[in-house]
C-alpha cells in the first residue's frame, strides 16, 4: 500500500503569468508561438513549455518528408489533388475544412521554410525537391533528405530564437485549470528541481503530441504520444474524437529482441521514403507480395493497406524469422541510398547491415493517432481560450494519414492559432480564486501524495502492461469480442495505476507514473471507440465487421463526466465544389514510374 503522507509533506508552487502559454515545443507549438509574435503578441507575454531541451522534440523523428502541391516534378498537381487525396486516404471521415485549409496554405509554408533555410534537397536546378509518397496522386512530398523533420524543427527552432521567443525546457504539465468553459492556465512541475508551478494565461495552446506510444511497438521516442495533450483537454472539458483510429505504419523494425545490440530498435521507423525511392517489400519466400494486394499501386498504396497485407503475411506463415518481411533497395545504385537516405544508410550501417546491398527486416508499428481533441477552424476547442494543433488535434487525417501530412498540418493550424491568439492581443492570465481552491491546491496536493509513494506497481511495468493489452485488443486487426476483454483489463490496470511506487518530485519514476495516468486515459477512449464502431474504415478494420458501413460516416466524440467518460456523435461536413471535381477526377499514383 502506499505510503500516507503527513500534513507537513505539502508541496507549495510558484505562480507566473502570461498572455499565451504553448504547451509542447514541438513543430506545432513553434508555429503557433512564432506566428502569434510575427502577429503582434510582445515576447514578454508568451511562454513555450518543453518536456525536453530545446530543439529535443519528436518532430525530429518525422523523416521522409512534408507535404506540399508545389509541382516541382509534376506540375499538372495542385492543392485541390492534394486535398482530394487527403480526403481518399482518410476514407471521407476527415473535416474538410481543415483538409482544405492544409492543402491550399502549404506551398506558401514550404516556400517559407525556404526562405529561412531549411535545408531542403534539390532538383538539378535547384528547385525545392519531391518524390513519390504512399497513395499520393503525384509527387509532392518535399523532403532534406530522409531528417526532414529534424531539419524542419532546427528552421523553426532557429527563427524562434531569432524573434526572441521564450522557451523554458524541462517542464512537464500536468493539468490545465478550467471550469468546463474557459481555460485559465497550468500546473507544471519541473523536472530538474521538483519545484512546481501555477501559470496563468489567457490562451493555451496545446501541442503535445500524440497517444501512438500506447501500443507495445510504436515509432514514438521513450516516454512521449502517451496521450498527454487528449488527456489533458478532455479534464478541462475539451471533447476528444475518433481516436479508435491508430495508424500502423508498415515498416518498422523487426529485431530479434533477445539481441541486446538490436533491442532497442524494435518497432523504430523505417521512413515511408524507402518505399518512396522505389524499395520493395518480399516474404520469406522470396515473393514481392504486395502484387496480390495492391497490383497497380503496389508497396506504395494507403499505409492501412501495405500493414495488413505484412500482417496476412506473417499470419499465414510466410514472414520472416522475427514476424515481419523484407524490404529491399538494393536494386538502387549505393550512391542514391546514400544520399537520398542518410539517416537510414547510417543507421543500419552502424547495426551492421549494408542497406543498399541487403534487404532489411520490417513489420507494422503503432505510428500515429489520427484522433485527438476537436477544434474549429482556428484550432480552438469549445472551451475558451484553449487551442490544439498538430497531432493533439483531430479533424484533418480521418480514418487514415496520408503520409506526409504530419508535419504540414503542425505548421499550417500552428499558423492558424498563432494568427488566431494574436488578434485577441491577449493579456496576461489570472487564475480566478474559485479555481485556486478547487483544482489548483487539490491537484498539488495530488502530485504531492504522488511523489516518493511506496505503491506495489513500478509505473514502467505499469505502462508496459498497457502497451501490450493494446497490441494485443486494439491492434491492426480487431474484434468486438478482444475490445471488450481489452476494456476490462484496461479496469485492472487503472486499479494499478492507482497503487505506484514513485519517487520524489520531478523524478524519472515521477514523470512516467504521470504518463501512466495520461495512457489510461486515451487508451480507454480508443477502446471505447473501436468497440462503438462496427464497420471498417481505414487503420480501424474489424474482422466481424469487415464491411465499410455509409451510416458510420460520423465522428464518435468523448467527455469526460461525473460517471465517466460520455459518447456523443457528430456529421461529417462535405468538400467543396473545386475539392469535390478533384475526388471525382479520381487521380491516382502510377506506381511504375519507379521501376
Amino acid at each position: 500500500m502506499k505510503r500516507q503522507r503527513e500534513p507537513g509533506d505539502a508541496v507549495s508552487y510558484q505562480t507566473e503569468s502570461v498572455g499565451v502559454l504553448v504547451i509542447g515545443a514541438g513543430a506545432a507549438g513553434a508555429r503557433a508561438a512564432i506566428e502569434s509574435v510575427r502577429r503582434g503578441v510582445d515576447t514578454s507575454d508568451l511562454l513555450v513549455l518543453g518536456k525536453r531541451g530545446h530543439g529535443d522534440a519528436h518532430t525530429t523523428w518525422a523523416r521522409g518528408g512534408v507535404n506540399g502541391a508545389l509541382g516541382t516534378r509534376d506540375p499538372e498537381d495542385s492543392p485541390a489533388i492534394h486535398a482530394a487525396d487527403t480526403l481518399k486516404e482518410g476514407h471521407f471521415l476527415n473535416d474538410p475544412a481543415k483538409v482544405e485549409t492544409v492543402a491550399w496554405e502549404m506551398p506558401g509554408h514550404l516556400r517559407e521554410l525556404d526562405d529561412w533555410g531549411m535545408a531542403f534537397s534539390r532538383t538539378d536546378d535547384g528547385e525545392i525537391d519531391q518524390r513519390y509518397f504512399g497513395a499520393q496522386s503525384f509527387r509532392r512530398t518535399a523532403f532534406a533528405g530522409d531528417h526532414t523533420g529534424e531539419s524542419l524543427l532546427d528552421t523553426l527552432v532557429a527563427r524562434a530564437r531569432e524573434l526572441e521567443v521564450p522557451y523554458r525546457e524541462n517542464l512537464t504539465v500536468t493539468k490545465l485549470v478550467a471550469d468546463g468553459d474557459r481555460v485559465y492556465g497550468a500546473v507544471a512541475v519541473d523536472l530538474d528541481d521538483g519545484s512546481v508551478h501555477l501559470i496563468g494565461a489567457s490562451e493555451v495552446v496545446l501541442a503535445a503530441g500524440g497517444y501512438a506510444a500506447i501500443y507495445d511497438r510504436h515509432t514514438s521516442r521513450d516516454d512521449e504520444n502517451t496521450g498527454d495533450g487528449p488527456a489533458l483537454a478532455l479534464d478541462a472539458g475539451a471533447a476528444v474524437t475518433d481516436t479508435e483510429f491508430v495508424q500502423f505504419h508498415p515498416t518498422g523494425m523487426a529485431v530479434d529482441e533477445s539481441d541486446p545490440e538490436w533491442e532497442p530498435w524494435r518497432g523504430r521507423l523505417v521512413t515511408e521514403a524507402v518505399r518512396g525511392e522505389g524499395g520493395r517489400l518480399y516474404n520469406a519466400e522470396g515473393e514481392r507480395f504486395m502484387e496480390r494486394y495492391s497490383p497497380d499501386q503496389m508497396e506504395l498504396d494507403a499505409r492501412d493497406v501495405v500493414a495488413r497485407a505484412i500482417a496476412q503475411e506473417v499470419r499465414e506463415g510466410r514472414g520472416t524469422e522475427n514476424d515481419g518481411v523484407y524490404l529491399d533497395i538494393s536494386h538502387r545504385d549505393a550512391d542514391f541510398v546514400r544520399e537520398r537516405l542518410p539517416r537510414m544508410y547510417e543507421r543500419f550501417q552502424d547495426l551492421g547491415v549494408g542497406l543498399s546491398e541487403e534487404p532489411v527486416e520490417v513489420a507494422p508499428t503503432a505510428h500515429y493517432g489520427m484522433g485527438g481533441v476537436v477544434v474549429d477552424d482556428y484550432g480552438e476547442t469549445d472551451v475558451s481560450g484553449l487551442f490544439a494543433v498538430g497531432e493533439t488535434m483531430a479533424g484533418v487525417h480521418g480514418a487514415n494519414r496520408l503520409g506526409g501530412n504530419s508535419l504540414a498540418e503542425t505548421l499550417v493550424f500552428g499558423a492558424v492559432a498563432g494568427e488566431r491568439i494574436a488578434a485577441r492581443d491577449p493579456a496576461p492570465g489570472t487564475v480566478p480564486s474559485r479555481l485556486v481552491a478547487s483544482v489548483v491546491e487539490p491537484h498539488v496536493a495530488g502530485l504531492a501524495a504522488l511523489a516518493d509513494s511506496d505503491g506495489s506497481h513500478t509505473p514502467g511495468g505499469v505502462l508496459a502492461d498497457l502497451q501490450t493489452l493494446m497490441w494485443d485488443h486494439a491492434g491492426i486487426l480487431r474484434t468486438g469480442d478482444s475490445l471488450r476483454t481489452g476494456l476490462d483489463r484496461l479496469g485492472e490496470i487503472r486499479t494499478a495505476s492507482e497503487d505506484l511506487g514513485v519517487g520524489p518530485l520531478g523524478s524519472e519514476s515521477f514523470e512516467l507514473a504521470l504518463d501512466v495516468g495520461f495512457a489510461v486515459t486515451a487508451a480507454e477512449t480508443v477502446l471505447r471507440g473501436a468497440l462503438e464502431r462496427t464497420e471498417s474504415r481505414g487503420a480501424h478494420y474489424r474482422t466481424d465487421h469487415r464491411d465499410t458501413d455509409p451510416d458510420w460516416r460520423r465522428h464518435v466524440h468523448y467527455r469526460a463526466a461525473d460517471v465517466g467518460l460520455v459518447r456523443s456523435t457528430a456529421s461529417v461536413g462535405e468538400p467543396s465544389d473545386t475539392v469535390q471535381a478533384a475526388v471525382d477526377a479520381d487521380h491516382e499514383l502510377d506506381y511504375h514510374q519507379l521501376e
